[in-house]
């Protein structure tokens, strides 16, 4: 709990390498301690988290209902005060991980059906049994079950917070768990990418290694940059909350100044989540294309990996949620007044139109085209996310199909902006594989550019047509000036130098 956030992404990294254990500590270190931490009396953490932290006792965090996945403050568990002041806990929850061993549960219920409330469950009280183990497609060195509370009668300084305010304990919990993925997901696509290079260098076909076929170069280069860009996304991220953290006067483990730093970047913890997960799939499946036949059966640990990770995508959220969270949370903020997204995006149409402020910068240097171009990816973002806010208004919230391409978007410029940042600083710091940073960098930059228009174009047909649409479209044109590079000879490089290290380069 004391270290920095830098220095958990790495302890993270190197977990996610047995994908079952990390699942188990993610719910140990991430989902129990961390709450206790941060929403438990003093007397609730001298009882538990001594034990959680040695080892010696395990947590599991039950949320997550069968009627009530992703609509969490939908749960059907109950809990009834008793005249003595606590309560009678009845309720079945599902998918629980470490729920087949665990000693303590953070459980969620309705106090009285109504009031959203957590409470710290401890399984020696009558009432507390587990399900069945599931039989899962993946993580088959964890556990997972039901937990069943069949009228467990819990005293009163069982509440974790306070009461009707579990939102608060689950959604910050959810936050840092987030972020904690992306950094686990950014550790196993690593380890997938040193078994795919390791196999190119050595696996033959036509008598010559497979890893000096163009096909195979263009996935492990492409494997290496969008790993490059989550990596770089993920520090940025992380010295961010330190940085937010620091000048709150508060050290990493401080509840309060970590409470309000989670809220803060609550956002970018559910990019840390949609990206990790889908980088890491993408990743994992490249690996077993590259392993071919060999890729398919257990006696390579690609297909394993394979099953491990789909469940990445489910966990903390699914990734449809936290593409309707992503600009949700932004357009709260423009109607609270924190953030000028009308004003700004009527400011820039003007500016669209005026080719005198629109004139490119023309200042050269390190990834010059790429840093123009980050430029006018959030400048879209911008254009877009305007653009819903007037057309929709409070009623956005049931455009969802609009709320991801938007989502795409902001996932897209924030990552791609972070791995150019990383490329330039790499050459002004003159580090000596900077041709690689910025290799790894452009990459990205170039083929999220055509993400971004694909997204914009199809975000923007969904709230106009005719000569609206047609002003937009030409607008989106004029932003989206980006020069062609030549990313097939970035990712020969890239992957050529990934074989010879045998793993990722910027380790």
């Amino acid at each position: 709990m004391d270290l920095d956030k830098i220095s958990t992404l790495i302890v993270s990294e190197q977990v996610s390498r047995y994908a079952s254990f990390g699942a188990t500590f993610g719910a140990q270190a991430n989902l129990t301690i961390l709450p206790i931490y941060m929403f438990g009396s003093e007397a609730q953490r001298l009882r538990y988290l001594p034990g959680l932290i040695a080892g010696e006792m395990v947590g599991a965090y039950c949320l997550s209902e069968s009627g009530s996945g992703s609509d969490a403050l939908g749960a059907k568990a109950r809990a009834v005060r008793q005249p003595d002041g606590g309560f009678v806990l009845s309720g079945e929850k599902m998918w629980i991980t470490n729920g087949g061993f665990a000693d303590i549960f953070i459980v969620f219920a309705k106090v009285e059906g109504e009031a959203f409330t957590a409470f710290i469950v401890e399984r020696g009280w009558p009432g507390v049994t587990s399900g069945k183990e599931e039989h899962k497609m993946g993580l088959h060195g964890s556990s997972t079950t039901p937990v069943l509370l069949q009228d467990v009668k819990i005293p009163p300084d069982a509440v974790l917070g306070e009461v009707g305010k579990g939102h608060k304990v689950a959604f910050n919990v959810l936050n840092f768990g987030r972020f904690k993925l992306g950094a686990m997901a950014s550790g196993g696509a690593k380890a997938s990418l040193a078994e795919a290079a390791k196999y190119a260098a050595t696996r033959k076909q036509f008598n010559v290694p497979i890893g000096t076929f163009g096909a195979i170069k263009h996935k492990l280069g492409e494997m290496t940059a969008r790993e490059y860009a989550l990596e770089s996304m993920m520090y940025r991220t992380a010295g961010l909350i330190d940085a937010h953290i620091a000048a709150a006067e508060g050290r990493a483990a401080d509840a309060g100044p970590m409470l309000k730093a989670l809220e803060e970047f609550a956002v970018e913890a559910s990019i840390a989540k949609v990206l990790g997960s889908e980088v890491v799939d993408y990743v994992i499946d490249e690996n077993v294309q590259i392993h071919g036949g060999n890729g398919f059966v257990n006696d390579y640990p690609a297909e394993r990996h394979y099953r491990d990770a789909r469940v990445n995508r489910i966990f903390e959220g699914t990734n449809e949620i936290n593409r309707l969270l992503i600009p949700g949370m932004l357009m709260k903020k423009a109607v609270k007044g924190e953030l000028a997204l009308i004003p700004a995006a009527k400011q820039l149409q003007d500016e669209i139109m005026s080719p005198a402020v629109m004139a490119l910068d023309e200042d050269e240097g390190p990834l010059a085209a790429e840093r123009r171009a980050c430029g006018a990816f959030k400048k879209v973002v911008l254009m877009v996310a305007g653009t819903a806010m007037q057309r929709f208004g409070q009623q956005i919230d049931r455009e969802q199909e609009v709320l991801t391409y938007l989502a795409d978007l902001c996932i897209d410029t924030y990552t791609a902006e972070s791995a150019v940042l990383r490329a330039v600083a790499a050459a002004d710091a003159r580090q000596p594989d900077l041709g690689l940073h910025a290799d790894a960098a452009a990459v990205f930059a170039h083929e999220a550019a055509g993400r971004i228009e694909l997204n914009a174009r199809a975000a923007l047909a969904a709230m106009a047509d005719g000569d609206v649409l047609r002003t937009q479209l030409a607008a989106l044109r004029r932003l989206l000036k980006v020069t062609p590079a030549n990313t097939v000879a970035m990712r020969r490089r890239l992957a050529d130098a990934t074989v010879a290290k045998g793993g990722y380069l910027f380790g």
